[in-house]
């Protein structure tokens, strides 16, 4: 992540993102700074597209919502975040945004630490994502292992030989973490 260290406004980082040499380019609205995502690393992009693939295939089967990538942008506590995979539910939003950052935080959202993400950063979005009832999956490649954030509840680590439980915002759904950091 390039971060803009400015406090700027969100008026700021809208009119920052419609400028024509930025129409190609990610960025997100982090604690009143303006946070470029690079990418990351092939290993990092490999776990999130598992998680995209296992959560996707699960929300397409029982037919429980939307799941976007990386490139699907949130508006949550005033800022602007593109997780890398998110889960809003049909009974929470029956469409998503069609441009722009969607209006509603996600039901779930996955962020899968690289080697150019601000830890800081992350915890902040955390928060926030928190606060606004989402539960928050961070998996971090280098341990194997994921934390799991549930508003209201002391966060839960999984490492490699265990299974990861979406019940409470995905029913049915579990997943080895072993699966996801094949």
């Amino acid at each position: 992540m390039i971060a803009l260290n400015k406090p700027y406004t969100v008026e700021d980082f809208e009119a920052f993102c419609d400028l024509p040499e930025n129409n190609d380019r990610l960025f997100e609205f982090i604690g009143g700074e303006i946070v470029e995502k690079v990418p990351s690393n092939p290993q990092s992009s490999k776990i999130a597209s598992r998680f995209n693939r296992f959560i996707g295939n699960h929300v397409d089967e029982h037919d429980l919502g939307h799941v976007t990538g990386e490139a699907g942008g949130y508006q949550v506590a005033g800022e602007r975040y593109a997780p890398d995979v998110a889960f809003v539910s049909y009974g929470r939003q029956a469409e998503l945004a069609k441009r722009g950052y969607n209006p509603l935080a996600p039901d779930l959202v996955v962020e899968v630490i690289s080697p150019t993400d601000n830890l800081k950063q992350v915890m902040i979005k955390v928060g926030n994502y928190l606060a606004a009832g989402t539960v928050v999956w961070v998996a971090y490649p280098d341990t194997p292992s994921v934390d799991v954030y549930v508003p209201g509840q002391p966060v839960k680590s999984y490492g490699i030989d265990d299974t990861l439980d979406g019940s409470l915002v995905l029913p049915g759904f579990s997943v080895a973490i072993s699966a996801i950091f094949k």
